[in-house]
């Protein structure tokens, strides 16, 4: 009953600190996004569209952990308030890179080095949180194949911090078209809620289920065609959150199923690049990331978005499947 009551305050807040505040205060603010002169011509339309919206769902999801959340946090439980504390972190990396891309009204902010490095310490504080209060373990459960890989802890925190690196950056790179991470992690919200209802880990419903109504809200705004993007303040928080959640089930490698979707999108373009590089000027695809190269051969970005989607919401079901044999 607490997720789903977080998921409908979360929705609602969100909703309305979307239509009433925090999109008129960013049209208000002139914060625009900049359009990549590189990207598809036609996303050139995009351009002056207000950026920073991610702070609608953060926001709704911070009223709604704190409200559903205080009988947890006085029996001692703080999962959820860790998990929204840790994406809190990314969401102000990219804020600060979102704010620097809108003062220098170009599409480049934070270094990649600046922000692999805030990144990178984020992660690595929170796993040491997470290890002083027992919520993880050295061990790398395989989905699937029901292999268990005991690790040393010093090799265990130092995978796991660039694993939470990787998904949060890979998040951010699916981010690129009308509702599209919005859209694929509403599956993935989906199945943690799912895992923490089978596990009975109400402080992680809570938090899933927060995200979950927070992203629907959402999309109000960002579905096709957007009024606002939720810019690396709001992909950034999500993949913190996504990566987050499977560190509070002690199952990382799950994300590999359930993020699915980031994992395609973020291969596309490292072999892109590399195969560009490679062969001196040849693409595998004709854009990268591979959401760009399905726009290049003619499908709309309503067809991507709810094909990827779809894809997203099998592998969840996949996870799922793979999580209940636990």
């Amino acid at each position: 009953m607490e997720t789903i009551i977080a998921c409908v305050l979360s929705f609602a807040v969100t909703a309305l600190l979307g239509r009433w505040i925090i999109l008129p205060a960013l049209r208000r603010l002139k914060a625009g996004q900049e359009i990549r002169e590189v990207g598809p011509k036609w996303h050139a339309s995009k351009a002056g569209t207000p950026t920073m919206g991610g702070l609608m769902f953060i926001i709704g999801i911070a009223i709604s952990v704190l409200v559903l959340g205080w009988p947890g946090m006085l029996a001692g439980n703080m999962t959820h308030i860790y998990l929204f504390l840790f994406s809190s972190v990314f969401g102000v990396i990219g804020f600060l890179d979102d704010y620097e891309k809108v003062k220098r009204h170009q599409n480049l902010g934070l270094t990649a080095l600046q922000k692999f490095l805030l990144q990178l310490a984020a992660a690595i504080l929170f796993l040491m949180l997470m290890r002083i209060d027992g919520h993880i373990t050295p061990h790398l459960y395989v989905p699937f194949l029901g292999v268990d890989l005991s690790l040393s802890w010093p090799v265990y925190m130092v995978f796991c911090a660039f694993v939470i690196v990787g998904c949060v950056n890979a998040v951010n790179i699916t981010d690129g078209l009308d509702g599209l991470a919005a859209s694929v992690t509403v599956p993935v919200a989906l199945f943690y809620v799912t895992a923490a209802a089978w596990w009975g880990m109400t402080q992680l419903g809570i938090f899933a289920g927060a995200a979950l109504g927070g992203l629907l809200a959402f999309l109000l705004f960002n579905a096709h065609p957007a009024k606002v993007f939720m810019g690396d303040t709001g992909s950034l928080f999500l993949g913190g959150a996504v990566a987050g959640m499977a560190f509070a089930i002690d199952l990382p490698l799950i994300l590999v199923p359930v993020g699915i979707i980031y994992i395609v999108e973020t291969l596309s373009d490292i072999l892109q690049v590399f195969y560009f590089k490679l062969t001196h000027g040849k693409r595998i695809f004709k854009m990268a990331p591979i959401h760009h190269h399905f726009e290049m051969c003619g499908w709309s970005e309503v067809k991507i978005v709810t094909v990827f989607t779809a894809v997203s919401a099998v592998f969840c079901v996949l996870a799922l499947m793979g999580i209940m044999t636990l």
